[in-house]
């Protein structure tokens, strides 16, 4: 939940009501669609807690899960980027502080309920494939993680200070991934020899 009360209290900063209107660091996004984006995340989390499991449903890993989702490489102009973007601003729609009150709110309800969940319940995803509970948070830990730091910075405040026990799981995800779409050693020169780093090991 540490990564989720960080994303609640960046929502509620002033600086973002004040720039609520204006371009975000990401192309594209406004700062209220960005914003909107956000605190989806935790919208995504009530709503697939609250739908029922399918039975038999064979549950994938991580990486074949980004593997399969078509945002990764596609585009901004893609159907599905523009998509994530309207449906940004359709959250933030009724306002700054309308958006974080919301979302406060989901807050309080998932530090109530997520503890009794079990980490390996099966969620079935609206892409048509199925993650454990436990993987699944942390895809969406790595959102609020990484669009934390685009908001703070479109915003210009500091990106949220946030425990190892939240930033290891991150990074070890996001160096996998890297590996899986760049290869090894393009990871590996990059983290050690930038004479011969290549232009980018971007994870997404």
């Amino acid at each position: 939940m540490t990564a989720a009360e960080s994303a609640v209290a960046l929502l509620g900063d002033p600086a973002v009501a004040a720039a609520w209107d204006k371009p975000s660091a990401l192309t594209e996004f406004s700062v209220a669609g960005l914003a909107g984006h956000l605190a989806h995340q935790l919208v995504r989390v009530d709503r697939l807690l609250a739908a029922g499991p399918t039975p038999g449903t064979e549950p994938i890993g991580l990486l074949e899960h980004y593997a399969r989702s078509p945002w990764v490489e596609a585009g901004l102009d893609h159907e599905i980027n523009v998509g994530i973007r309207r449906a940004g601003e359709e959250s933030a729609s009724a306002g700054p502080a309308a958006l974080a009150a919301a979302t406060a709110e989901l807050l309080e309800h998932q530090r109530a309920t997520l503890p009794a969940e079990p980490g390996d319940r099966v969620l079935d995803l609206p892409s048509g494939w199925s993650l454990l509970l436990d993987d699944f948070l942390l895809t969406r830990v790595i959102e609020l993680v990484v669009h934390s730091d685009d908001l703070a910075t479109s915003v210009g405040v500091g990106t949220p200070a946030l425990p190892s026990t939240v930033v290891d799981p991150v990074v070890d995800l996001l160096a996998r991934l890297a590996v899986h779409r760049h290869g090894a050693t393009a990871v590996i020169r990059t983290l050690s020899r930038t004479e011969r780093a290549p232009a980018t090991i971007s994870a997404f």
